[in-house]
């Protein structure tokens, strides 16, 4: 049964890094299902930098890199803040913190549809805010879907611009959080990565599929995606 839900896990993990963002929240939530909250962060690590390879390979030149270099130096402070706070929360803290994180990320995306957007990229404190909310939340739990899409939403660029710039940022800080994974909080180990070895086939799937999917969605129709699904996301995280 565990191994089955994270089965489906990899499947939408692959999908969301094909381009259907905001699908994250669900696939964290998944993972904690077949597995403990913290132990669940390690082995769904390399299933995400590996999904990161091949978004990056398929949406390699559509990144732009000025608008990664301005979030990037932010989020890599969130995931040392993140992993010197993580590193020894007992599990039910570690759980708790999750949900207090999904529900910060539910408040922004509902507040964001009311905010004047008009400058706010141009504001260094905004960049900064959702990077290092963005870093310190991918480390904690690998959730940073809501701070880093409301930050590259913000900044109107188109969806293939948007999902090749994404793609990475986050192959970037994914590989920068893994020795933390590794030498100071040990989720990412031989059994983890034995698990890893069958979820890969799904995530590769789920990949393919998601790229035709998202050929189909029109600019607006995948911006209003992208809201709906991380709030729909964060709120099944939630009632978990």
């Amino acid at each position: 049964m565990s191994f089955g839900i994270a089965l489906i896990a990899a499947f939408i993990l692959g999908a969301s890094k094909s381009g259907l963002k905001g699908m994250g929240i669900v696939v964290v939530t998944l993972m904690a299902y077949a597995y403990s909250a913290k132990s669940s962060t390690g082995i769904l690590l390399p299933l995400l930098i590996s999904a990161d390879v091949l978004a990056v390979t398929y949406y390699n030149r559509h990144a732009k890199w000025e608008y990664l270099l301005r979030f990037l130096p932010w989020m890599v402070a969130g995931v040392v803040v993140g992993a010197i706070i993580g590193k020894d929360l007992p599990e039910e803290v570690f759980k708790r913190g999750m949900a207090i994180i999904i529900l910060i990320s539910v408040l922004i995306m509902f507040g964001w549809e009311r905010f004047d957007k008009g400058n706010v990229p141009n504001k260094i404190w905004f960049a900064g805010t959702m990077g290092f909310s963005a870093g310190f939340c991918t480390m904690i739990g690998n959730l940073a879907g809501a701070f880093s899409n409301i930050f590259f939403l913000a900044l109107r660029i188109p969806k293939n611009e948007f999902i090749g710039t994404a793609a990475w940022l986050y192959f970037i800080i994914n590989l920068f959080k893994l020795p933390f994974h590794v030498f100071s909080w040990g989720t990412v180990n031989v059994s983890s990565l034995k698990t890893d070895m069958y979820l890969f086939p799904a995530v590769l799937i789920g990949f393919l599929v998601g790229i035709r999917v998202v050929k189909h969605f029109k600019e607006k129709q995948y911006r209003n995606f992208i809201l709906i699904m991380t709030a729909i996301g964060a709120l099944v995280m939630l009632i978990r």
